[in-house]
């Protein structure tokens, strides 16, 4: 498939020149720097080593005053808090975040998980319900409850209040709780949007904390805010990155149980970062929500010792194998049906329906199909007598506002600009499908259905020295908006040992014209380009600079990201 490259603009010469001398790096690194905002010492310091005071203050939140009151208010009553979040990793991180955090000084306090093939996303009725019957009169809501202005009001009409921590965009009504935490709020001036839901709990805590207990108790649980930050692919920059870097030091260091487990089994003897959390640990938590019940993956991540992590780690970690099982074979069975209709040939998005699909897997499955064809997908599913699904874009296209602009056809919608779920009646299913094609068909670039691989800024094979490597690394973690730095190098060229291996990938020592060095080159399902490497010439290609490490010796190689010839 081919690919743009987008290249980032290069800062003014002399901003880059005074960075360089003022921190004493070379031009590449200043630029980079200077590409993410950073211009003076300072602020390349204050990038560098993050320190947790740098955190906003928490009360510039709208209504977290008011939460923390309530909060404050049923532990002095001795109320009956449940801690309610989604079955997804930010949603059950967020959960064992606040319930780890309760429980360590206050004893009546529950969590509940929905299920996802028996209530859905959001807060339910079910929900509501078994809080009544149980006696609690406090709900916390976690990364769900943005959109759940009736469940509100029911819970309302049962003597129960609601603080709700979101971070999805909300609808046109905010619901009538005690207190509303969501940075996307009109209303709200908080300083930064982007944080993850468990990013939005961690701020109700620290609230609480400065104001009535020691904020560095919050410390132990930070780890959790990493994992729910690089799983739920938010930002890694602003307040996201000192909780990223704080909370990745901690993994890898001195993490709770149920992560340390977790961890043993995935198997990583590496340093753990964002990308290992995304592909290793995130998946494993998803799965128990995904396969089963959430409920197993925040009893893991609340235990409190390694035998028992240990023990809930193995059974979701079965729970994992079968995620991938389904996952595999329903990602061949929607490729069969793509390949089988020729009107998506010429379609600008793809939706799909099949009524025995797993309803747990199908948001990968759509992300999976967005990779192999790159226009905006929803897969859908049947669960209880309704049809509902999950859905992924591609690169600039506003996903929810696409689905927004079908609304009359749902019953039910939520989630963000490149991920989101909705629910609908079974008879709305082909009218559906065709309003969303029209939509995105009338709003969508032929730009947009290109893949694009950004590049920072062209490289001479002589600049990747070991050193450059090692400041690099620095400026991790990476993520959206902090991405790790791709670079392109032009006139270079195949000097021997051009291979495959599992038939899928190549690799190579590649030189480049006027540069001395010589770099192993690898690339990742390009098959496609092997034939024309292997008859010579030129080449310029994108890449990211990574470690190799085999049998006890590391050295640096260039990842391809894609390639053009000249």
């Amino acid at each position: 498939m081919d690919k743009r490259w987008i290249r980032k603009p290069i800062p003014p010469q002399d901003v880059v020149d005074a960075l360089s001398k003022s921190i004493n790096v070379n031009p590449y690194l200043s630029t980079m720097l200077t590409q993410r905002g950073i211009t003076t010492f300072d602020e390349a310091k204050l990038f560098f080593r993050p320190l947790i005071e740098h955190l906003h203050e928490p009360f510039l939140m709208t209504d977290m005053a008011a939460a923390v009151d309530r909060l404050d208010k049923a532990i002095k009553a001795g109320e009956n808090i449940l801690v309610y979040g989604d079955y997804d990793v930010d949603g059950t991180t967020s959960v064992a975040l606040v319930y780890s955090y309760l429980t360590s000084f206050y004893p009546n306090c529950k969590f509940y998980i929905p299920d996802r093939s028996k209530e859905g996303y959001g807060v339910s009725r079910d929900g509501i319900l078994w809080a009544e019957q149980n006696g609690f009169s406090l709900i916390i809501a976690l990364d769900l409850g943005i959109k759940s202005s009736d469940m509100v009001m029911l819970a309302d009409h049962k003597g129960i209040d609601f603080i709700i921590c979101d971070h999805h965009l909300p609808g046109e009504e905010i619901p009538q709780a005690v207190a509303v935490l969501d940075p996307k709020r009109e209303d709200c001036n908080y300083p930064f949007t982007e944080l993850s839901g468990c990013g939005i709990g961690y701020k109700l805590l620290q609230a609480y904390a400065r104001k009535h207990r020691d904020e560095k108790e919050l410390e132990k649980f930070i780890d959790l805010v990493a994992v729910s930050i690089a799983s739920d692919i938010v930002p890694v920059n602003g307040e996201n990155r000192i909780l990223a870097y704080y909370g990745l030091k901690k993994l890898n260091e001195n993490p709770l149980p149920g992560l340390k487990a977790l961890i043993a089994l995935s198997g990583n003897k590496s340093e753990i970062d964002i990308a290992s959390v995304v592909f290793t640990l995130g998946p494993r938590i998803n799965a128990a929500g995904r396969v089963s019940h959430a409920h197993a993956a925040v009893e893991l991540l609340i235990s409190k010792t390694e035998e028992e992590a240990m023990m809930l780690a193995e059974k979701i970690d079965l729970k994992n194998d079968l995620r991938r099982e389904f996952d595999l074979s329903i990602t061949e069975e929607a490729i069969a049906m793509i390949e089988a209709n020729e009107n998506f040939a010429s379609a600008k998005s793809t939706v799909l329906f099949k009524e025995n699909w797993h309803k747990g897997v199908i948001g990968i499955v759509a992300a999976r199909c967005v990779e192999k064809y790159y226009r905006p997908t929803i897969i859908l599913t049947e669960s209880n007598d309704k049809i509902t699904g999950s859905a992924r874009s591609v690169r600039d296209f506003d996903l929810h506002q696409a689905i927004a602009s079908c609304s009359e056809l749902l019953e039910k919608f939520g989630g963000h600009k490149y991920a989101a779920g909705l629910t609908m009646s079974k008879e709305n299913l082909i009218a559906f499908q065709s309003k969303f094609e029209e939509v995105v068909s009338s709003t969508i670039t032929d730009e947009m259905l290109i893949p694009v691989v950004e590049v920072d800024l062209e490289l001479p094979f002589d600049a990747i020295t070991p050193k450059f490597r090692s400041i690099l690394k620095q400026i991790a973690p990476f993520g959206p908006e902090n991405h790790k730095p791709v670079f392109e190098s032009g006139r270079v060229f195949v000097m021997n040992s051009l291979s495959t291996f599992k038939d899928k990938h190549i690799r190579f020592l590649a030189g480049q014209r006027g540069c001395d060095s010589i770099m192993n080159v690898v690339g990742f399902d390009m098959m496609e380009h092997y034939e024309r490497l292997s008859s010579g010439g030129e080449c310029r290609i994108a890449y990211t600079i990574e470690e190799n490490t085999f049998n006890g010796m590391t050295s640096l190689q260039l990842r391809l990201k894609d390639l053009k010839f000249d």
